[in-house]
């Protein structure tokens, strides 16, 4: 028996890094996983990895989830194969950082439109099927950069953006609890994920001085964010709503 049986989780983003290890995690925890990705190719190797380890997922692919008329449709697939849905995880986002006058303003609206934008149409789509179930669990991927500013690269736009994402979560944790929805945030620091792994791996990079701020002295792996997502969406944390939960090795809770 998993955490997560009988349940059908959304999670957005699956076809690598944080968004595969969410749906191998949320499948062999028993939930029926429907994925999406921009990335055709991407989503169906996560699939047939789930498949292969034994747990039940489908995805759409590809899908822009920066439209309302995207969203709609990964969710109208979703309940279409699954009958329904329980959990939405937020998970997809991409992103455009550097020095702030160096930024254009298209890069602005880009990461807006795919960190923000995004969560937005897909709780939106997800909404009325997660109240027709009588309640489920909204997990939002925001960052540690919507609490901290960073001195080792520019991220003016994804640190609003996940802002943005976090304000969100709150006023969704208000507005669904008399329909036994729950919202909770998740705050990533330094993960390895395909995406972050040029810098990190960078021997000339400043990942040294990054990790001697870090309690943990570490930076975290995909799948632990996965297993806390997991948590978030299961019944053993049905009293918590509205929480942000930093996993970030302790970087934000000392100062520099």
């Amino acid at each position: 028996m998993g955490n997560l049986d009988g349940k059908v989780a959304l999670i957005s983003g699956t076809g690598r890094g944080m968004g595969r290890a969410a749906a191998l995690e949320f499948a062999a925890q028993g939930a029926a996983v429907f994925g999406c990705d921009l990335n055709e190719a991407d989503s169906a190797e996560t699939v047939a990895l789930v498949t292969k380890a034994g747990g039940v997922m489908e995805a759409l692919a590809p899908v822009d989830l920066g439209t309302r008329d995207g969203a709609e449709a990964w969710v109208r697939a979703a309940v279409d194969r699954f009958g329904g849905v329980d959990v939405l995880y937020n998970n997809a986002s991409a992103l455009r950082n550097g020095p702030l006058m160096d930024l254009a303003d298209e890069d602005w609206h880009f990461t807006i439109r795919n960190e923000l934008d995004l969560v937005w149409y897909s709780v939106r789509a997800a909404w009325p099927e997660l109240v027709g179930r009588g309640g489920g669990a909204v997990i939002n991927v925001a960052s540690i950069a919507a609490r901290l500013g960073a001195r080792f690269v520019g991220q003016v736009p994804h640190g609003s953006a996940k802002g943005g994402v976090l304000a969100m979560t709150k006023h969704l944790c208000a507005t669904g609890g008399p329909h036994r929805i729950r919202a909770n945030a998740i705050l990533p620091g330094l993960i390895y994920t395909p995406e972050t792994a040029p810098f990190i791996d960078d021997p000339d990079g400043p990942l040294p001085g990054i990790l001697a701020k870090i309690p943990l002295g570490r930076y975290g792996q995909a799948h632990e964010v996965a297993q806390l997502a997991a948590f978030l969406a299961s019944d053993a944390a049905a009293f918590i709503t509205g929480a942000e939960i930093a996993i970030d090795g302790g970087d934000g809770a000392v100062a520099a």
